[in-house]
């Protein structure tokens, strides 16, 4: 598999707003030029797309999830321990859907939502605080929502070296393909014209979590509905705050593997964890205590902005200068 992401990081933003943008000032309805003027080949769209499974019209009724994240990337257990250790849970945020009928759901704040022996289920994965990029070559920046780790100036992962980049990201985009359901790098292709996808031959994917593997590793359950009172409503609002995220948080760092087993010690460490933000050692020895601030800093910025929308460089004074990794940058063509 051969994959072009420089300038483009389409799967760690939610770059639909470009589309909207692009449907407004050329008064077009699908938005195809995606911003930047340049017209998509209809043969790249229909070569590879796949068609989805299911019903007559081609979907899978319900499970829509709460938020509004395209590219949730879901952690394992593992990970989201790993990043608790690490100090960095402001990192970390969940994600709940709605039930598909009433027989698989639990009601919670009002909402059907989808359960696991009656336990509300959910991911874990990364949050994607706004900032402002230029991806697919625009020339102008936009607040746009994007991963923490995300380096809006060079457009790469600031973790992609280290142990804590997630399983999910490293093997993406072998799960769609594998899968058969469309790429990102293909929506991109299809949105904005370009070659992302260079080459969709791959390897059979390892850590693949489907049905009761991803139980206790990928899928979470809730054993006590009632403790989410208020965090379901939340989530759907996308107004989380952190003592909403650490019950979530602290019960995925407490699962078993392909059980409904919780750690009662692994909870509690882990919601302690998440509630004093960051443990001051870890951070110091991880360098990673410029996470929290950072997304604290970009909501207000973003709030504060009055439709002004900064360069890109400006990442240097909110994430690099408070620790934050440096990232390589692209090659130079030859």
């Amino acid at each position: 598999m051969e994959v072009n992401c420089e300038g483009c990081a389409g799967c760690c933003m939610d770059w639909r707003p470009l589309l909207a943008d692009a449907s407004k000032s050329t008064g077009s309805s699908d938005g195809d030029d995606g911003g930047n003027g340049v017209e998509p080949n209809p043969e790249r769209r229909h070569r590879r797309r796949r068609e989805p499974s299911g019903g007559g019209n081609g979907r899978v009724p319900g499970r829509d999830p709460l938020d509004d994240d395209p590219n949730f990337v879901p952690l394992t257990r593992d990970e989201v321990r790993a990043f608790l250790e690490a100090g960095i849970a402001d990192a970390l945020t969940p994600r709940f859907w709605e039930a598909r009928d009433e027989s698989e759901g639990v009601d919670v704040d009002g909402r059907s939502i989808a359960a696991v022996a009656g336990r509300p289920a959910f991911f874990v994965g990364l949050r994607k605080p706004p900032k402002p990029v230029a991806p697919f070559d625009r020339e102008e920046p936009r607040w746009l929502p994007t991963c923490v780790f995300l380096d809006p100036t060079t457009l790469q992962c600031r973790i992609h070296e280290s142990e804590l980049f997630p399983d999910e990201c490293s093997a993406y985009p072998e799960y769609n393909l594998a899968l058969e359901q469309q790429t990102e790098c293909e929506r991109v292709e299809d949105a904005v014209g370009g070659d992302r996808l260079l080459e969709a031959s791959h390897d059979e994917p390892e850590g693949l979590l489907l049905g009761s593997q991803a139980l206790g590793t990928k899928v979470f359950a809730h054993p006590q509905p009632g403790e989410l009172e208020g965090v379901v409503d939340r989530t759907a609002a996308g107004t989380l705050g952190r003592r909403d995220r650490a019950e979530p948080i602290a019960v995925a760092a407490a699962s078993s593997p392909g059980t409904l087993a919780i750690s009662e010690h692994h909870y509690q460490r882990a919601k302690a964890r998440v509630l004093d933000d960051e443990d001051p050692e870890a951070a110091s020895e991880n360098g990673s205590s410029w996470v929290g601030p950072a997304i604290r800093d970009w909501h207000r910025r973003y709030r504060d902005a009055d439709e002004v929308v900064p360069s890109t460089d400006v990442a240097d004074a909110v994430e690099t200068a408070r620790g934050a990794s440096e990232t390589p940058g692209w090659d130079d063509p030859e």
